[in-house]
């Protein structure tokens, strides 16, 4: 039972997994019955490689000519800092990149802390670059260990300011409820990605060692060919041996898309 709703498998009998058995067969049937429509929703997978990410499976899949090659852990947004779903197109791989801090982070987080401590950006490896339109100050946090998009960032062009990247943060990845970020995903397993992205081209093998550097540069290359990113959210399916996989409704959408299907 742990498997199938993506528990880790201990044999530990918790309150939460208690109330997972005690869920009705009818609601879910109706999961199921959502779930089949999502899928009916998604397009139409691409030859080549593909990478989809599953908000509430908490996990991004890499596809090679339609069969899956490998997976890793992600986290996502937390409730309020949603993870978008969207399709995008992977054109960029930024190492070493600077954290361009949102307006948002730096109102609420940064400059509260800034007030009682003046040395606080230093002590972060941040800088101010100037200010905004409103008057925020624009800051940014440099390339390094301490970086939090960590080593390297992939970026596929999105109005909603999603993209995957690295983290220092690395505790995350063994939570089974991975839903704590700011909305961005990150990767438990980001340099893999690069090398698969990248294979041992000259260039790639360059940059990672310029990144074991103390004062690594900040290096963006392009990819060629764009890779396809799909970000969807499934809480139902079935895995490769044919048994059903269950998993919270994290941003409470099953809800919602039935309260719509109803209608």
């Amino acid at each position: 039972f742990q498997t199938t709703m993506g528990y880790k498998t201990d044999g530990v009998i918790t309150a939460q997994l208690i109330k997972d058995m005690n869920v009705p067969a009818t609601e879910r049937l109706k999961q199921i019955l959502l779930n089949m429509g999502r899928m009916r929703w998604m397009p139409t997978e691409p030859d080549g490689r593909l990478i989809i990410v599953n908000i509430p499976e908490f996990v991004l899949h890499v596809y090679e000519n339609k069969k899956k090659a490998w997976d890793m852990n992600v986290v996502v947004g937390k409730e309020g800092h949603n993870t978008t779903m969207f399709t995008g197109d992977l054109n960029q791989i930024v190492f070493s990149p600077y954290w361009n801090v949102p307006p948002s982070i730096v109102q609420k987080e940064i400059l509260p802390k800034l007030a009682s401590n003046p040395d606080y950006l230093a002590s972060q490896h941040m800088e101010q670059t100037g200010t905004d339109e409103n008057g925020v100050p624009k800051i940014r946090q440099l390339p390094g260990e301490n970086n939090s998009l960590g080593k390297v960032k992939f970026l596929f062009p999105n109005s909603f300011n999603i993209y995957f990247h690295d983290t220092p943060a690395k505790d995350a990845f063994h939570y089974s409820m991975r839903a704590v970020s700011h909305g961005c995903v990150r990767l438990e397993k980001p340099l893999e990605l690069a090398h698969t992205l990248f294979r041992d081209t000259v260039k790639y093998k360059l940059i990672a060692k310029d990144m074991q550097e103390d004062d690594p540069k900040s290096q963006d290359i392009a990819l060629r060919p764009k890779v396809p990113v799909y970000i969807t959210y499934v809480t139902c399916w079935p895995d490769k041996e044919g048994q059903l996989q269950f998993r919270k409704d994290v941003y409470g959408l099953d809800i919602v898309l039935y309260d719509h299907l109803k209608k």
